[in-house]
């Protein structure tokens, strides 16, 4: 695997670091499970990290040194792309001839190496895109700024020479094949997962103890970086218009904003919290360190709704983390959110980003003690379809068609 400009060694909603992150660390792991080995090359982003790290028996991680260890962003890493091919190929060619069978990139920069590494080794190149500038240019916040043309060329050359692209959703296979002109016997649908066994439903009394907020709130939650794109300032406003509308609930609400800086973000760390001294719901709002894990999953389970209100979403694990933590989510409908949530079953998707369509959503389920309690049955059932076993297995079917396909082209070159 090549996850070049984050690793998955980094914790998510810092900085780069988020699902993407996540995914490769838990696909990793279930292909291994299923006797896959696996070595994943990143980038170093310190000088003490060790050349190779074990994530666990049958997955390695890979520092590749290329460029400044900090400092760099996505957009400048394109100049990095020639050191950490080389780098890549030197792994392979101290080996016998044959020693990698398959290559998944993910994210456009890795798919760039991906390329370079399955002409050399003539195995096949498997990429999942995780998010298409075309899709995010589409539908920008009003502080961010447009993915440059070099990003969308990179793509596009990705995407007509990759064996296999692997989108996350029946929407995404078909942005893939109307906006990057895809063909469409190579794009197969994997649904991303989520662990099971660290999120799951339990005692939202003893959740919100173990965080520290009364048992009585109500508890609008939003994990993730603190980025536009991802648009925390809109729980932010959508409280300040709950209390608007009916100041009774300052006395229970708590609003966390649980993530770090990301993106542009990081230009202004503080902007979040100044909007929320602005609005006057600084009282209610807590900025929660990212976390991971249990620690994660206690704040999905004190929570009386998870707001997702992302401009762009290729799937949204945050949502699925928080269904199958018992938690209601309202989110936006865009992209992966549509498949991750199920309207008004297990949450509510908003339209567009108006304010208040948000603040009635989440005042809908977070004030009705009887729609949260069915939402939130509902949500445990709807995430236990999403387990990372099943998305280890399709995967791996889909490295299976690539060799297949591959050898086939080859045999047909050779007797043509």
């Amino acid at each position: 695997m090549i996850s070049l400009h984050t690793s998955p060694l980094d914790q998510p909603g810092i900085g780069d670091a988020g699902g993407m992150n996540v995914y490769v660390v838990e696909l990793s792991k279930r292909l291994a499970g299923l006797g896959i080995e696996i070595d994943v090359f990143t980038r170093a982003t310190a000088s003490a990290l060790p050349a190779k790290v074990e994530l666990m028996p049958g997955v390695t991680v890979r520092n590749v040194a290329a460029g400044p260890y900090e400092g760099l962003s996505k957009n400048e890493l394109p100049a990095q792309l020639c050191t950490f091919a080389r780098a890549v190929l030197r792994a392979e060619a101290i080996r016998e001839p044959g020693y990698y069978d398959v290559i998944h990139s993910h994210y456009w920069l890795s798919g760039q190496v991906g390329l370079l590494a399955r002409d050399r080794w003539a195995v096949p190149l498997v990429h999942t895109m995780h998010t298409m500038a075309k899709v995010k240019n589409a539908s920008l916040a009003e502080d961010d700024v447009p993915e440059p043309p070099a990003r969308l060329i990179g793509e596009e050359q990705v995407v007509e020479a990759a064996d296999r692209l692997l989108a996350n959703t029946e929407d995404e296979a078909r942005e893939l094949i109307s906006l990057y002109a895809a063909q469409p016997a190579k794009v197969g649908v994997v649904n991303p997962g989520v662990d099971l066994e660290v999120f799951k439903p339990g005692d939202q009394a003893a959740a919100r103890r173990a965080v520290g907020v009364p048992e009585d709130a109500i508890v609008l939650a939003f994990v993730g970086r603190i980025q536009p794109l991802k648009a925390p300032d809109i729980l932010i406003k959508a409280a300040a218009r709950m209390l608007e509308q009916d100041p009774s609930l300052r006395d229970r609400l708590v609003v966390a904003i649980i993530g770090g800086p990301s993106g542009n973000g990081m230009e202004h760390p503080e902007s979040h919290a100044e909007l929320a001294r602005a609005l006057k719901v600084d009282d209610v709002t807590r900025f929660v360190k990212p976390i991971a894990g249990a620690g994660l999953a206690e704040w999905y389970r004190a929570a009386s709704v998870v707001c997702v209100p992302s401009y762009s979403e290729s799937f949204g694990l945050v949502a699925l983390e928080a269904q199958a933590c018992g938690t209601p989510v309202v989110a936006a409908a865009v992209g992966g959110l549509t498949t991750a949530v199920s309207d008004g079953v297990t949450g509510l998707l908003v339209p567009g980003h108006d304010i208040t369509d948000f603040a009635d959503a989440l005042r809908r389920i977070a004030t009705d003690p009887v729609t949260r309690e069915n939402m939130s049955q509902a949500a445990v059932k709807h995430a236990r379809g999403f387990g990372w076993e099943l998305t280890a297995e399709k995967t791996l079917a889909a490295y299976r068609t690539a060799q297949e396909t591959m050898a086939a082209e080859l045999a047909a070159e050779v007797t043509g």
